[in-house]
């Protein structure tokens, strides 16, 4: 989806019940403690989805209501008898249905099984194809960014190491494999990320343009994952380097 972004990193605090809205516009979805704090466990589905309509003026009854049916939820079911899966897709329901123009999601599924987490981004993605809404999702679950974020930004103490549409990042980095040799011995154009030896076998980390294809090397595609690893050690052993010099 062309709307969807990823932010590997922490964004920062909410207000108090996770929510933060600028005239309609932008809603902020956070985690605290590993629970959604923008749920109240005391209240029923059906008492969340009435404040919402009360405390919102762009709020989209038809939405949120026809999101609890399709997810098979009781609107008199206490939301403190659901499970963390169910309560993350009650919270999602009330962020959408304020129908923002941008939606800040902060380590959303960090508490949630991988079953719950595919649902959850399953329904968010569904909401930006039907809606359009724009998504900044931050978590450092990066394995699911893959599958629904086509722009990717990683923070490594505050700074950018890596920024670019995932498509085009996945297809430029890869991991070469040949007979043990320098970095330096590698055609030019290749930026070496990362590098392992053994006494006969050199691993390299590349980031190239295309493909360079040579009989003489192994040369596999980098998955997300572990590219956004890479570049988070190197971003941190550059600060590591720094600060000591800064302490001067």
């Amino acid at each position: 989806m062309d709307q969807v972004d990823a932010v590997p990193d922490a964004l920062g605090a909410g207000d108090e019940d996770g929510l933060t809205d600028v005239e309609g516009q932008v809603l902020r979805l956070d985690q605290a403690g590993g629970q959604l704090t923008c749920v109240h466990t005391g209240l029923s589905i059906a008492d969340h989805l009435h404040l919402g309509a009360r405390l919102n003026p762009t709020w989209d009854k038809g939405l949120a209501e026809g999101r609890i049916r399709d997810l098979g939820l009781d609107p008199a079911q206490r939301v403190g008898r659901l499970s963390g899966g169910q309560r993350a897709q009650v919270a999602l329901t009330l962020a959408v249905a304020k129908r923002p123009e941008l939606l800040i999601l902060d380590e959303p599924v960090a508490a949630l099984d991988p079953l719950a987490r595919r649902e959850f981004l399953q329904g968010l993605m569904e909401h930006v194809a039907e809606h359009g809404t724009t998504v900044i999702l931050s978590s450092h679950l990066v394995s699911d960014l893959e599958r629904v974020c086509d722009h990717l930004i990683s923070l490594v103490a505050s700074r950018v190491q890596l920024a670019g549409d995932v498509d085009d990042l996945v297809s430029t980095h890869f991991r070469l494999t040949t007979a043990r040799r320098d970095a330096e011995s590698l055609p030019k154009g290749m930026r070496v990320l990362q590098a392992t030896h053994t006494e006969r076998q050199s691993t390299f980390l590349v980031r190239a343009g295309t493909a360079l294809h040579d009989p003489a090397w192994v040369l596999e595609p980098l998955d997300l994952e572990d590219l956004v690893l890479t570049y988070m050690a190197e971003g941190r052993t550059a600060t590591a380097t720094k600060t000591p010099e800064a302490q001067r």
